[in-house]
């Protein structure tokens, strides 16, 4: 009996890709993830989701779907943000070939979300709650090697492309960024166009 864990990081930012991780592990095995005393990646300072990023790698099949910027624009103009979450979840189920799913739900509608996926993989226990990284390890695993992956990334683009701040809407740093990549009319394509904070600056 395999049992997966997946969660995603960066859904919200305006800048920077969306990162969705998977981890597997044989049920006997789960024990190993417990005793790492794992949590939501966003209760864990930054230099221990580093060490435990690591740890989980070693004990853990995984697989990472990396959703860049022009990626999420594009596909948002056919569909939901949700939907695109669904078809990478579905590519990292059918890596990992689990009997059982642990997911956090993307979808107010937890069960309406099981249904779309179980349409893409098949019969596979699935279960899926909101907050899930605080109930089960395998999420919250999950959830350290997505996160530590995306703000690895976004290093690199703060490197290329300036300090845009922590990219999501709320922060007046990231707002200065784009406003004057508008302005200049150079645009990278690290910024999600479809996102309303862009419309609303870009009509300024």
């Amino acid at each position: 009996m395999k049992i997966a864990g997946i969660d995603e990081a960066g859904r919200g930012p305006v800048i920077g890709p969306m990162v969705i991780a998977g981890i597997a592990l044989k049920e006997d095995e789960i024990l190993r993830i417990n005793e790492l005393n794992v949590k939501d990646s966003k209760k864990i300072s930054p230099k221990k989701r580093e060490k435990l990023f690591e740890e989980i790698l070693k004990i853990a099949k995984y697989h990472i779907e990396i959703i860049d910027a022009e990626t999420i624009d594009r596909e948002r103009k056919y569909r939901s943000l949700n939907d695109i979450e669904i078809d990478s979840m579905a590519r990292i189920i059918e890596k990992l070939k689990p009997n059982i799913v642990q997911i956090g739900s993307p979808d107010i509608n937890s069960k309406r979300f099981i249904d779309k996926l179980t349409m893409r993989v098949g019969k596979i226990q699935i279960l899926s709650i909101h907050n899930a990284e605080d109930v089960f390890p395998m999420v919250a695993a999950a959830s350290i090697v997505a996160k530590v992956t995306r703000d690895r990334i976004i290093a690199k683009l703060r490197e290329e492309y300036g300090d845009f701040g922590s990219g999501y809407p709320s922060d007046p740093k990231t707002r200065l960024f784009i406003m004057n990549s508008i302005k200049r009319k150079e645009i990278p394509n690290i910024i999600r166009r479809s996102w309303k904070t862009f419309t609303k600056l870009n009509l300024i």
